[in-house]
């Protein structure tokens, strides 16, 4: 049987105080999240596009500081924003100042405004997920010469649905995949991604099924029933957002008590 785990994406916007951000992690870790998230972007996605916003990964070293029991990480990091022996040397170090609860979460990028005000290449769609497929080798091999090396084999999680090269990616270094996808779709990309692991000798059950459930509009009842589709298709880890500036924790807290009854 499949042990479910929550997670829960604190998105650092529309919040000008950084305190509720604070605020709201520690509640997480309160109420039973397993995993608390953040996200790699400069600018808000959603209310205000000129709202409050805070950077990803200095969040994520107060996070480690700060918690004492949650894996954490980026829900995902832009490949696009750092060089990758740099992203594993803070990998790294974010690992060691949590003790080992690090999850790198990782994905090619997309937002373009964050490319364009901070001075990226935007490239492509295609460009993109080959600088991707590039990076991942090149951050695995500086996790193994960094003077202290990692406290564990940092989990990678690797964001994306598509199929001919983020699902190859995923089958060569995820270690969790994640997906905002409905059931028909993540069986479908289920089995591309088991055609992939077949190409590189992969048992695809060694990677963990990860996705993201809610809507705008949806009762705590409707996330439980889209998190029990899931789950039952053997998905491990679901995730929930909520944004600033109130961090509304409900439907976590409710998907933590179903996390609880359905592994007994």
């Amino acid at each position: 049987m499949t042990t479910i785990r929550v997670g829960v994406q604190i998105q650092p916007q529309q919040a000008p105080d950084y305190r509720l951000i604070r605020d709201a992690v520690l509640r997480a870790e309160d109420i039973g999240v397993d995993i608390a998230f953040n996200w790699d972007h400069f600018f808000p996605l959603y209310g205000d596009r000129d709202g409050a916003h805070f950077e990803c990964w200095t969040m994520l070293g107060a996070w480690a500081e700060q918690t004492s029991r949650v894996e954490l990480g980026a829900l995902v990091t832009c490949n696009s924003y750092r060089n990758p022996e740099l992203l594993a040397d803070m990998a790294r170090t974010v690992d060691h100042i949590s003790g080992g609860r690090l999850i790198l979460g990782i994905g090619s990028g997309w937002f373009e405004r964050d490319y364009d005000e901070y001075g990226y290449d935007f490239g492509t769609k295609g460009s993109r997920l080959d600088d991707l497929a590039e990076a991942m080798p090149r951050i695995v091999d500086r996790w193994g010469k960094l003077n202290p090396p990692p406290t564990r084999k940092v989990p990678v999680l690797i964001g994306g649905s598509g199929e001919r090269k983020t699902l190859r990616i995923v089958a060569e270094y995820g270690d969790i995949w994640h997906s905002f996808a409905d059931v028909d779709a993540y069986r479908r990309k289920s089995e591309v991604l088991a055609r992939h692991c077949a190409d590189v000798g992969r048992d695809p059950a060694q990677i963990e099924r990860s996705v993201a459930v809610g809507g705008t509009g949806q009762s705590v009842d409707d996330v439980l029933r889209q998190a029990d589709e899931m789950v039952d298709l053997g998905v491990g880890l679901i995730t929930i957002d909520t944004g600033g500036p109130d961090y509304d924790l409900s439907y976590a807290e409710g998907l933590c008590r179903w996390r609880d009854g359905r592994n007994g």
